[in-house]
């Protein structure tokens, strides 16, 4: 019988609940459903017919019962004094004018219902007053950054296209305002906190924009000192240098997803600014961290404004929460993310956004029916870019087996070391380095070793024998243990590990499958006139050649490698330079030429580049010059400047341990 019907009138008759109709039994029960059992309005409802759906929600799922507002972007600026003599300053005020146009919207509508606002900061805030009706811009000054409040409501979130003049006018001379300042010293916790309260009081979620340079220094909350110990690098206390250095940021991060304020930052570091522990709001908000080392305004702004535009313009949802469930038998055990987890079930995101992507662990506990399979629901509840509340639906069902066999020929290689690289990232802040490297090695030797036992045929026992899925999880897993996280050299910065630990946390599956081996393509070999691209060859430097051209790129560093041999017209093409000598490896973007290879290379780069959520910087490698040292690092089938070994090494070392494990 359908679902939905119910007795009335003392069981004579049948209300449905879906279109309210009364019916006596036989009636009711062949007008809703068809000669197979399945209700006639199948197709028209989506819970009964996709596997993705979504809903506008209720108020029951609402905060206090209420429609949500429309959320707000709140831009913090870092005016201290390297900023400004930089240009930094100028360059964020100049570019915001252009982009604030860009904001998000929903499909329906002309403009975005995003408000913004606007303060800026060295040791304390100011906060700007840009209502539409004002002449000029108004700032007022919160010096007690011990207890930050927000000094106004009314005038300090506001519709970028009423108030357009005023924010313009205010962009113009902020880099003015504080062209004379010699404050060297800032602050960083209280930022977030006055962000967050003016979303609290303004009740609506939104998004902090912070762009900052260095160590908060200054007496603030948050306060922090530098850290960067290179004795304890190879220690048992290493593992300290991923943590925060105070609880004041964990708690930060909590009170902020409570809120629905998300924190993106920009850092600019020239020196250790400790990103384990600034960064850590970013990671728990959902936010993303961006990092540009040693930035230079007329070299670097290229990738910066890029990522800057990216972000801004970035369809997302507010104040989210996730729920995993599932069929008898087995469960949801541990996730992985730009999230923040306050109990075991219920994974809460400030934001959610189309480059982040949440792993998650289940373990059965009980045995699985074959014939029903194992199902899946993830429901995820957040505000709309236009203030609408929603919740959206994913079910999947996926099939189960008895035999070992099928389990390996469906193995998904690429899920598995995203689930190794987040499970081994998380576990370093508690053991370690070592320990987490030999728990990789013996994962991966135990996989393949239970293979080998149940589903191989017989063979030599010396010979190393992998799954046709599985075939190229040596070498991943080879360039996840050689991964700056996870090797523990002095010489490799703190907080470039830090950075690439919280940056992976957060990946999806095609992007750490191309930062653990990156895609190596040899330009010289493509016809310029062709709309085919290269194909990638291996990462190792016997494929390199001293006449060819070499694109390598692993979705935060790019490179172009180019032999002492490579061709002049190749060269002229690119650079519009005669020879190999004359290559300036200064620029990071290649000149605009109108001839096939140009026109090639830079259509390869845009096309790599447009499927990535960070902008890479454009490296220029000369082969036997000092940076090609930089760029040997990411041959992933070598063996490595900083100690790990050649992927036929690993290969050696792994089919060791499986034999041990047989015997």
């Amino acid at each position: 019988m359908c679902p939905f019907m119910q007795f009335i009138e003392g069981g004579r008759k049948y209300q449905c609940g879906f279109c309210n109709c009364v019916n006596d039994v036989l009636p009711f029960y062949f007008q809703h459903l068809d000669h197979i059992g399945r209700r006639v309005d199948h197709y028209e409802r989506p819970e009964l017919s996709l596997g993705s759906y979504e809903y506008v929600a209720t108020l029951d799922y609402c905060r206090n019962n209420k429609p949500p507002q429309p959320p707000a972007y709140i831009f913090m600026i870092d005016v201290s004094y390297s900023n400004i003599k930089s240009g930094l300053v100028k360059l964020i005020c100049d570019e915001l004018k252009t982009v604030l146009d860009r904001l998000p919207r929903e499909e329906h509508e002309e403009a975005s219902a995003i408000r913004v606002g606007f303060v800026t900061y060295n040791k304390v805030l100011h906060f700007f007053n840009v209502k539409s009706n004002l002449a000029q811009p108004q700032m007022m000054v919160v010096s007690d950054v011990g207890e930050v409040f927000v000094p106004l409501l009314d005038g300090f979130l506001v519709n970028f296209q009423e108030s357009r003049s005023v924010i313009n006018n205010l962009l113009d001379q902020i880099p003015e305002m504080f062209a004379d300042t010699n404050e060297s010293e800032t602050v960083f916790a209280p930022v977030i906190q006055a962000g967050m309260e003016a979303l609290k009081a303004a009740e609506c979620a939104g998004k902090l924009f912070i762009f900052h340079s260095s160590l908060p220094t200054a007496e603030a909350p948050g306060k922090l000192k530098n850290r960067d110990d290179k004795k304890l690098v190879n220690t048992d206390k290493e593992k300290t240098l991923f943590q925060p250095q105070t609880n004041f940021y964990e708690t930060l991060a909590k009170d902020c997803v409570a809120s629905g304020c998300c924190v993106d930052l920009f850092l600019f570091p020239n020196q250790y600014v400790d990103v384990a522990s600034m960064g850590i709001v970013t990671m728990h908000t959902g936010g993303t961290l961006y990092k540009y080392n040693n930035f230079q305004v007329h070299s670097d702004n290229h990738q910066f404004l890029n990522d800057l535009k990216k972000d801004i313009e970035k369809r997302i949802g507010f104040d989210a929460i996730m729920r995993v469930r599932t069929s008898t038998g087995f469960r949801a055990t541990d996730f992985f993310g730009a999230i923040y987890m306050n109990n075991t079930t219920d994974v809460e995101m400030a934001v959610v956004d189309c480059d982040k992507a949440v792993t998650v662990e289940f373990k059965h506990d009980d045995k699985l029916n074959e014939d029903s399979g194992a199902l899946i629901q993830c429901a995820v509840l957040y505000t709309s870019l236009g203030g609408e509340r929603r919740l959206r639906i994913h079910n999947i069902g996926l099939n189960c087996s008895s035999q070992l066999a099928d389990v390996y020929k469906s193995c998904e290689t690429d899920a598995l070391t995203n689930f190794f690289a987040k499970s081994a990232f998380k576990a370093i802040l508690s053991q370690p380095l070592k320990t987490v490297r030999e728990i990789l090695v013996n994962q991966t030797a135990r996989m393949l070793a239970c293979y080998r036992k149940n589903c191989a045929s017989p063979s030599a026992v010396s010979q190393l024998i992998l799954p046709d899925a599985m075939k190229v999880l040596p070498v991943y897993m080879n360039s996840l243990l050689k991964n700056c996280v996870l090797v523990g050299r002095p010489e490799i910065p703190m907080d470039e590990r830090a950075f690439h630990r919280q940056a992976i946390l957060a990946m999806d599956v095609a992007d750490s499958q191309l930062f653990f081996y990156p895609q190596l393509l040899p330009v010289h070999t493509t016809d310029a006139k062709s709309d085919a691209f290269p194909s990638a060859v291996r990462c190792s430097e016997e494929r390199l050649s001293e006449g060819g051209v070499f694109f390598l790129a692993d979705g935060l560093h790019m490179f172009l490698w180019l032999g002492v041999n490579a061709p002049p017209e190749l060269i002229q093409g690119i650079f519009n330079v005669p020879s190999f000598a004359h290559i300036s490896t200064e620029s990071t973007q290649l000149p605009e030429l109108e001839n096939p290879y140009s026109k090639k290379i830079r259509s390869i780069i845009d096309q790599i580049q447009s499927k990535r959520p960070y902008t890479m910087k454009l490296v220029i490698v000369k082969q036997r010059e000092q940076p090609e040292m930089v760029f040997r690092q990411f041959l992933m089938e070598d063996k490595s400047v900083y100690g790990g070994v050649s992927y036929v090494d690993f290969l050696c070392c792994v089919n060791k341990e499986i034999c041990q494990l047989l015997n």
